[in-house]
């Protein structure tokens, strides 16, 4: 399977960005997407993260999951 790694090289040297592959040794495919200038912002980019709506907060009531539905199966009309 293959995975992706974020990662910046400079002065011969790897940087990960996100988590670091955990193999000892593996086969590697490299694809340099640009070359980056020295500010800080370029070497270490903002990962902007989705965070939660504050206005809702205490307003929004969960039903269900991902993984089973909200109500049963028998009372599912289509099945009858």
């Amino acid at each position: 399977m293959l995975k992706s790694y974020e990662a910046i090289y400079e002065n011969s040297q790897v940087k990960w960005l996100t988590e670091q592959p955990s193999v000892r040794s593996a086969r590697l495919i490299v694809t340099v997407l640009e070359e980056i200038g020295s500010t800080e912002e370029t070497i270490m980019p903002v990962v902007k993260r989705r965070t939660f709506p504050t206005q809702l907060a205490g307003k929004v009531e969960i039903l269900g999951d991902i993984v089973s539905p909200i109500v049963d199966e028998e009372d599912w009309e289509c099945l009858k």
